[in-house]
């Protein structure tokens, strides 16, 4: 390993399925060392996901729970403590193991976060860093080298730190319900890190967006380039979306969101329209009337993390101008449970980074 790189590292630990106090911020890490394939970043900027908070509370399930959510796995559930969580990584390679060209070592990466454990495009398999391995909320991390990119942007590490996680995310949700140039796409949760860039990479496609968001925060998801904007505490969440659309039909719902807005959603959709969801901060069991789904002949689609093929578009729409970074606040390493805090919240649009301090001096 590269002489320059020291042996420990600071770095958020997570102890166990918990409140904060579960969260360790540690000095004495171990610096990982990079496997054959793989390579040893060092860690710039990180930024803050829902994922992070649910896996924390134990949200998917836990070890005694033979029902979790998260043992769908081939491995069963991958997760174990300690663990260093956090997906949205961008870094400089110091370091590469065998098989890894040297001169890949000095480039700024962003990181495809998700763990790949099929050749095809299915997502029948799939786990992520920062659960099955160690993530980006330390100083330093391995990943293998074909999750490594290089983008060709002039924007700043925090910047280019908001995308990875949450715009994969809702790429996926788009290319899952195959949005086209022209259709429109309702978003609900439109403030948020996914549903923000959903709003981007709605217009990314030539869509239109429409988005449903909590009061105080329209202007900002207007900015964004919704089409229009509804809040999420109207009386009649139908007749407040057939309002903003002017009539206009909704072809594609793209959820974060779910509990009692659920069978809204649905109404809301044209014959034939397409569901897709990656979330459901309101609340994850929600009650299906199956006639509206059936007489109205509509498709629902459950999405999670996105292909290799999802990212490679996703750098190719930043490289090409089409997404704006939208950096909510930023926050040293070492005040991790203040991010969080304030992740949880939710009195932001965008993203919130964690950075390690001595980038930040």
């Amino acid at each position: 390993m590269n002489a320059m790189v020291p042996k420990k590292m600071r770095a958020v630990v997570l102890t166990g399925h918990g409140g904060l106090d579960k969260l360790v911020y540690r000095e004495d890490v171990a610096v990982p060392a990079p496997a054959q394939g793989e390579v040893l970043i060092e860690i710039s900027a990180c930024g803050m996901n829902n994922t992070d908070v649910w896996v924390r509370q134990g949200a998917y399930g836990t070890e005694e729970d033979p029902t979790a959510v998260s043992t769908w796995r081939r491995q069963g559930n991958t997760l174990s403590f300690p663990r260093i969580q956090g997906t949205d990584t961008v870094g400089t390679i110091t370091a590469v193991g065998k098989g890894v060209p040297a001169s890949r070592i000095g480039e700024r990466v962003m990181v495809d976060f998700s763990i790949y454990n099929r050749e095809d495009d299915s997502l029948a398999d799939i786990d992520y860093m920062g659960h099955g391995r160690d993530g980006g909320y330390a100083e330093y991390m391995t990943l293998p080298a074909e999750n490594a990119h290089v983008v060709n942007t002039d924007m700043s590490d925090i910047e280019l730190a908001t995308f990875c996680c949450a715009y994969l995310t809702g790429e996926h949700m788009l290319e899952r319900a195959t949005l086209k140039a022209g259709e429109r796409v309702l978003v609900t949760g439109a403030s948020g890190g996914v549903g923000s860039g959903i709003i981007q990479l709605a217009r990314a496609r030539g869509a239109i967006p429409y988005a449903i968001v909590g009061p105080g925060k329209e202007e900002a998801v207007r900015a964004l380039g919704a089409e229009a904007v509804v809040s999420r505490d109207v009386p009649d969440l139908v007749a407040a979306v057939h309002q903003a659309t002017k009539g206009a039909p909704i072809d594609v719902v793209a959820d974060l969101v779910a509990g009692p807005m659920f069978n809204d959603l649905l109404r809301i959709l044209r014959p034939e329209g397409r569901y897709t969801t990656a979330g459901a901060i309101a609340g994850p069991v929600v009650q299906l009337d199956l006639r509206t789904l059936y007489l109205k002949h509509l498709q629902l689609h459950g999405s999670s993390q996105g292909r290799r093929s999802d990212f490679k578009r996703l750098v190719r729409y930043i490289e090409e101008g089409k997404l704006k970074p939208l950096v909510a606040g930023v926050y040293p390493l070492s005040e991790f449970h203040r991010a969080q805090t304030d992740f949880m919240a939710k009195q932001f649009v965008g993203k919130l980074i964690v950075v390690p301090d001595r980038k930040l001096a």
